[in-house]
């Protein structure tokens, strides 16, 4: 009995196991089949990123060519110069009062030389005549032009217009290119115009803007106001040089710009050429006579009292008489 017991027991836990292992083994199989492994696939290559084509102006819009200011500056540009001034000033040191210090040091300069920059017009190429600002070559001892084909050249003072902020200086020169005095009557508010100088040294450069008005006038410190006003950008150094059209005509001379941290802040688009009738009589006078004449008119005034008013048999002392 006990060996028939023993051999039952034995078939039903071979008969358990195998039971046991097959089940596993379905259990196992139906796992990798909920969950697959993809197979390797290789990534595919970056894309090359396109290569942007260098931004052009077009040549032509709607078949007419693209406007372009370097033609009529190529006219124009030979006619604007930059001015260089030089004024010798005295140092006053009331140590050197004394000989005695002036014996121990006598290498220490008694005078320093300011210079400035500025521009100019060539108005006359026959007789090398250039217009400028007088506040460009005020006090100054020596005066050089140097033109846009890079001769420097000594210039002769003629004369200058404080009144006006004119001056007119004499090159010795040949092969000039002159720009004369042009009518700035015909401006009107939004004509675009082109300033041409030596911006802070920088010669022969070019800026634009339009007229932002004209007959501009009661700015604070400055003389006879009858200027144009733009925003083409003007910066120290351009004073004196020129304010053309797109015709490469002369309509006004660059004399002032207006910024509340001053004139060395640089440009904020308020700029004040003059238009070149104004120094046109200016300019005459300075070459006939070498200075500025102004008549005054001859009108005396007096207060009309009562008993004067009987005298002169008027009937009210409320009016002016002639």
């Amino acid at each position: 009995m006990r060996r028939t017991a023993l051999l039952i027991a034995l078939t039903a836990a071979a008969a358990f196991g195998g039971f046991a292992a097959t089940a596993l083994n379905e259990l196992l199989d139906n796992r990798a089949e909920a969950a697959p492994v993809a197979p390797a696939v290789p990534a595919p290559a970056p894309l090359a990123e396109p290569v942007a084509a260098p931004a052009t102006l077009p040549a032509a819009v709607d078949g007419q060519p693209m406007p372009s200011l370097a033609p009529m500056l190529q006219r124009v540009m030979p006619a604007v110069v930059s001015v260089h001034t030089k004024q010798r000033v005295a140092v006053r040191n009331p140590f050197f009062d004394d000989p005695f210090f002036r014996r121990l040091f006598p290498q220490v300069p008694q005078e320093r030389i300011n210079e400035s920059l500025g521009s100019g017009v060539i108005i006359d190429a026959q007789r090398g005549y250039v217009l400028t600002n007088h506040h460009v070559v005020e006090g100054a001892d020596d005066v050089s032009v140097t033109l846009a084909d890079g001769r420097t050249l000594k210039a002769e003072f003629l004369g200058s217009d404080q009144d006006t902020d004119v001056a007119l200086i004499r090159i010795p020169a040949e092969n000039l290119s002159g720009l004369p005095l042009g009518d700035s009557g015909r401006l009107q508010v939004g004509d675009y115009v082109v300033a041409i100088g030596n911006p802070f040294g920088l010669s022969q450069t070019v800026t634009s803007g339009i007229v932002s008005a004209v007959g501009r006038s009661g700015i604070r410190g400055l003389g006879y106001q009858n200027f144009i006003q733009t925003d083409a950008s003007i910066n120290p150094g351009n004073s004196g040089g020129a304010l053309v059209n797109l015709r490469g005509e002369l309509v006004g001379i660059n004399t002032a710009s207006l910024n509340p941290r001053g004139s060395m802040a640089g440009n904020i688009g308020l700029a004040l050429p003059f238009p070149p009738t104004l120094p046109r009589d200016v300019v005459h006078q300075l070459v006939t006579i070498g200075e500025v004449r102004r008549g005054t008119p001859g009108v005396e005034t007096q207060a009309l009292d009562a008993r004067l008013a009987r005298s002169l048999a008027l009937p009210r002392t409320s009016a002016a008489h002639w």
